[in-house]
């Protein structure tokens, strides 16, 4: 399963602390930033993924976060 996000993430030290951060909470999935991205794409790959509980925690600390169509 993979999902796609759009963010407002802009500096790398802000994605490595959410990388830090979803992969407590989706052990075993891979996420990256692409920040080159106009969208600044949040991706993540993993066998059980909830779009709300990625949401949530991205807005919890500050950032914007919707799914990419």
């Amino acid at each position: 399963m993979v999902e796609v996000f759009k963010t407002n993430v802009h500096e790398t030290i802000e994605a490595n602390r959410l990388v830090s951060l979803l992969v407590q909470h989706f052990p075993g999935s891979r996420i990256n930033f692409d920040l080159e991205d106009c969208d600044k794409v949040l991706r993540i790959e993993g066998g059980n993924i909830m779009p709300a509980k990625v949401m949530n925690l991205v807005n919890a600390h500050g950032f914007a976060c919707n799914i990419l169509e």
